[in-house]
């Protein structure tokens, strides 16, 4: 049997340092007693008594989430923790895939001592107080404090206070350790310090504002002692108010209830007023046609975060009885000023292929996938931005309640964006350009350009090539018109 005596305070170096030695020579995990330095009657025990540096045997594999966990776990104040851990690694020789192995008891233990040690740490981070003593250095604060850890983690979660508190000087004392910064260098010892003696005078200050915000109404006291635990409190200057908080919750509860206000506060009422307001005008809607009632709906639209920017809701306009709607993609810079669709230069391009189709504008139904405008500004200029999907799926209800209203035998899909509206699919204007689609209600959908699309095109011949194909696309809606109609 070999005896291996260790400090025990949160130091791998030194398990790790016996355990290679132990590797070395193959010796079985059942044959070492791990003890802790001044405890049993043997005073020659440690393996290693001056920690000198051993190498890992070759052939010995050592995984690094095996490093990870021991450094953790070598934390813990559990005394078989050192045992565990050799047993653990003793076993990853043969079976490689032991962390993984979650059901296996030793790794179960393993896990569990992890989570107290990083449970512990947390509490340290979350219940560490410091208070300022006289200063050394001019210049620079100087605040210690007293935690008293389960675990050896001090040297663990030193590292946190120091990026926290990089401007002053601090010393945490422990039981179990101490660290300290000077604004230079982390210092940390595992040995047990003794408690500093040092009163702050925003210790009370920190009272003042605890029972300020200490709200009655949300007492769980379980919930709380689950968070904060009393084996914390005697260090926590807020902690000797809990008690009397706690015990007079329910009347400081019974007291705000006796000061709430009897009425309701000034904005409550406005948007009373407000909403009072529009159910006056849905009344009036009720009597008014399904399309120029839908077009007052639209008008408060907020589906999507586009109205914010733009003048007005730009709704389609035509005869409720049309044959024929066209959906463009959205309405442009004049469309938004004027409240109407297709009167800026892509309307004029429309209305010149239209008239040459012979298709009249003022029997026909106008509208857009969406309903605001899009835009981003240079300068003065709004420059027209393409919606997005987002924002085209928000408004297809608008659109299916105009066809619902509606009723039209053909529908065109001006571009891309429209016809992402009408169908929910995203596809090339060439692949379905021209080509009859059917559609609900014995309904037919055709597919062109958008008529600002050929204003943008930079080389005139290509313009006039697209407004020529243009113009035959809706000659094309006009025949098919004309047939459905002798039908």
């Amino acid at each position: 049997m070999r005896t291996v005596t260790l400090e025990g305070r949160g130091a791998f170096d030194e398990w790790r340092d016996a355990t290679r030695a132990l590797l070395a020579e193959r010796v079985a995990p059942d044959q070492v007693r791990w003890q802790l330095s001044g405890e049993g009657d043997d005073l020659f025990g440690p393996l290693l008594p001056e920690r000198t540096p051993v190498e890992a045997p070759s052939g010995t594999v050592v995984p690094k989430g095996f490093i990870e966990a021991a450094e953790a776990a070598i934390c813990h104040s559990d005394p078989d923790r050192f045992s565990l851990l050799y047993r653990i690694l003793w076993r990853l020789q043969g079976e490689r895939a032991l962390l993984q192995v979650r059901s296996d008891p030793d790794v179960a233990d393993l896990t569990r001592l992890i989570k107290n040690v990083r449970r512990d740490s947390h509490k340290m981070k979350a219940f560490v107080r410091f208070r300022e003593v006289k200063a050394v250095q001019a210049g620079r604060r100087r605040f210690v404090a007293w935690f008293e850890p389960e675990h050896f983690i001090v040297a663990r979660t030193a590292g946190f206070f120091q990026r926290r508190f990089t401007d002053m000087d601090w010393l945490i004392a422990t039981p179990k350790g101490s660290a300290a910064w000077n604004g230079q260098e982390l210092k940390t010892a595992h040995e047990p310090a003794l408690r500093p003696k040092a009163e702050d005078a925003t210790d009370e200050l920190w009272r003042t504002y605890f029972a300020n915000i200490f709200n009655p109404a949300r007492v769980k006291i379980r919930a709380m002692q689950s968070e904060m635990p009393k084996k914390y409190w005697k260090n926590m200057p807020e902690a000797s108010l809990i008690p009397d908080l706690i015990a007079g919750a329910e009347r400081r509860v019974a007291e705000m209830e006796e000061r709430q206000a009897s009425q309701p506060p000034a904005f409550h009422e406005r948007l009373q007023a407000q909403w009072r307001g529009r159910e006056e005008e849905d009344e009036v809607a009720a009597d008014l046609p399904p399309l120029e009632r839908l077009r007052q709906e639209a008008a408060r639209c907020t589906r999507c975060p586009l109205h914010c920017h733009a003048t007005q809701t730009v709704f389609g306009e035509g005869p409720q009885n049309a044959e024929i709607m066209f959906v463009g993609e959205q309405p442009g810079d004049t469309e938004d000023l004027a409240g109407k669709p297709f009167i800026g230069p892509a309307g004029q391009v429309f209305d010149e292929a239209a008239t040459a189709a012979g298709i009249d504008r003022s029997q026909v139904y106008v509208t857009n996938a969406v309903k605001h405008f899009k835009y981003e500004r240079r300068g003065k200029r709004r420059i027209h931005m393409r919606p997005d999907a987002g924002e085209v799926a928000h408004c297809r209800w608008w659109v299916a309640k105009e066809i619902e209203v509606v009723r039209p035998r053909i529908v065109v899909a001006l571009g891309a964006t429209a016809y992402l509206s009408l169908t929910g699919e995203s596809r090339p204007i060439a692949e379905v350009r021209g080509m009859p689609i059917p559609m609900q209600d014995n309904r037919m959908l055709l597919v062109t350009t958008h008529p600002s699309a050929i204003l943008r095109m930079p080389d005139l011949d290509l313009k006039a090539r697209s407004l020529a194909a243009f113009r035959s696309d809706l000659a094309d809606v006009k025949r098919l018109y004309d047939t459905l109609a002798a039908v």
